[in-house]
This record gives C-alpha cells, sequence and structure tokens, in this order.
C-alpha cells in the first residue's frame, strides 16, 4: 500500500488547498512565510494543518517566536511542533520549476531527536521532524502496481494528486546523515537523513538542499515540477514526545 502519511500529505495538498488554487497556474511558485505571520494556531497563507485520520491524535502546531540557539538562528516567527503519541502535517499547495529554483533552504531545530527512527523498517517510521517536498511525476514512470494505487488514491480527490516525494528527517542516533532509502511502506518516497542523534539538537541548522542532485540520486530522469511542501514530526508508532521547530522555507535558483 502508499505510505499512509505521503498519501494523507497528498490528499491534504489537494482538499486544503483554497478553491482559487484549483488551477495549478494559480498556486504559489514559493511557500508562505512563518518569519512575519501572526503569533497562534492558524496557518499562515496557504499552509493548512493536515490530520490523519487513522491516527488518533494529531500534533499541535503555532506559530511562534523564534526561541534562541547557535548562530543559525531565524529572525521572528517560526511554526513550532509538539507531537504526544500523535502525528500530522502542515501542507502548502505549490506550482514551482525546480529546474529554475533548485535549491530548497529552511532552518530547523529539534528538542532530541528520537530513537527509534528507522526507516529501513515500518515500526521505525517516526521522525523529531520531517521536510517533504512532493513532486509532480509522470505516472507513466511509475510501476504498474504503484499507477493503479496512486489511480485509486486520485479518485479521492478533486485536483492532481503527487506520484513521488522526497521526505527530509532528522533521524535517530544510528542514522548517519547522508543515509537515504525508501521509505518502508512505497518506492514513491525516498527518504534523506538530513541530521540525526542529539549533537546539534537545542540549537538551530540551517540547511540547503539541491533538488537535482536528490532526484537523480532518489528517481533520475527529468526533474518534475514541485507541487507542494509538507512539515511535520511524529510519534504515533513508538509513542512519546518529540518537539521541532521550523523557520522559513524557501526554493531559489542555483
Amino acid at each position: 500500500m502508499l505510505d499512509r502519511r505521503h498519501l494523507l500529505l497528498s490528499l491534504g495538498v489537494a482538499a486544503l488547498a483554497r478553491p482559487s488554487l484549483a488551477q495549478r497556474s494559480d498556486r504559489p511558485g514559493q511557500p508562505t512565510r512563518f518569519s512575519d505571520a501572526a503569533l497562534g494556531k492558524t496557518a499562515p497563507g496557504h499552509w493548512r494543518h493536515q490530520p490523519l485520520p487513522k491516527v488518533e491524535r494529531s500534533n499541535d502546531f503555532a506559530i511562534v517566536p523564534a526561541p534562541a540557539g547557535g548562530a543559525a538562528q531565524p529572525q521572528g516567527h517560526v511554526l513550532h511542533g509538539l507531537a504526544r503519541g500523535s502525528a500530522s502535517s502542515w501542507v502548502s499547495a505549490l506550482d514551482a520549476d525546480a529546474g529554475s529554483t533548485p535549491l530548497l533552504r529552511w532552518t530547523w531545530r529539534v528538542e532530541r531527536s528520537l530513537p527509534a527512527s528507522d526507516f529501513s523498517s515500518k515500526a521505525g517510521d517516526d521522525y523529531a521532524a520531517r521536510v517533504y517536498v512532493l513532486f509532480d511525476r509522470p505516472s507513466a514512470q511509475l510501476s504498474l502496481g504503484t499507477r493503479l494505487r496512486h489511480a485509486a488514491a486520485q479518485l479521492l480527490s478533486p485536483l492532481p494528486l503527487p506520484t513521488a516525494a522526497i521526505c527530509y528527517v532528522w533521524g535517530g542516533p544510528q542514522q548517519a546523515p547522508g543515509s537515504t532509502g525508501w521509505n518502508p511502506y512505497t518506492e514513491t518516497v525516498r527518504m534523506v537523513v538530513v541530521d540525526s542523534g542529539d549533537g546539534h539538537a537545542g540549537q538551530w541548522s540551517s540547511v540547503q538542499r539541491d533538488l537535482r542532485q536528490d532526484w537523480q540520486q532518489a528517481f533520475g530522469g527529468p526533474l518534475p515540477r514541485i507541487s507542494g511542501l509538507a512539515l511535520g514530526l511524529d510519534t504515533d508508532n513508538a509513542g512519546g514526545e518529540a518537539q521541532a521547530w521550523f523557520g522559513d522555507l524557501s526554493l531559489v535558483a542555483a
């Protein structure tokens, strides 16, 4: 089956987009900034909270002042997420030309890593922080089985669903930064460990990823357009608590 988080995030990009985003040309090319958003639980701009129907509890998200910690500390406000045996994400629909703006930049901070994180097993599909990039991959590039499952999911949505995703995560102590692998549920989601363990926990980290390189390593072929971004954290498999903070995300030219 499709990774339940990827499927629901995909549905969220479609179902939670404002009516004016129904046409691809009307979708924004950049995610709404957190740094100058109003404090509180209301998602700014095109961001939307996406619960997971089969998960009993959703995360608690809010725009808060950026807590201190490290040279990469962002200015202004940031997104804070709290997971207590829960899982959900903030999702933003986009229409971005990854060829023109292939560099994805963001800052993030976690309170601590999750020792159980491990993308090689379904039980380890918990992470202290996740950043999803959702792509409109041509369905002809999918295997027959994946195409059929994707087609079934598409019937549930009035808008086109992403057919591929790269998921950047803050992994557990046993996952070295740079480790990659398929999500244990599906070959349409490539996991990439950006940071791991507690060496940088409590400190802001600045990240830049070249989507061209990551796409080639994961899927190969032409780089599709970006259809959305999602931010989340989850502890619904192993339980426990996790906290993460996300600064502004931006897509920039190389």
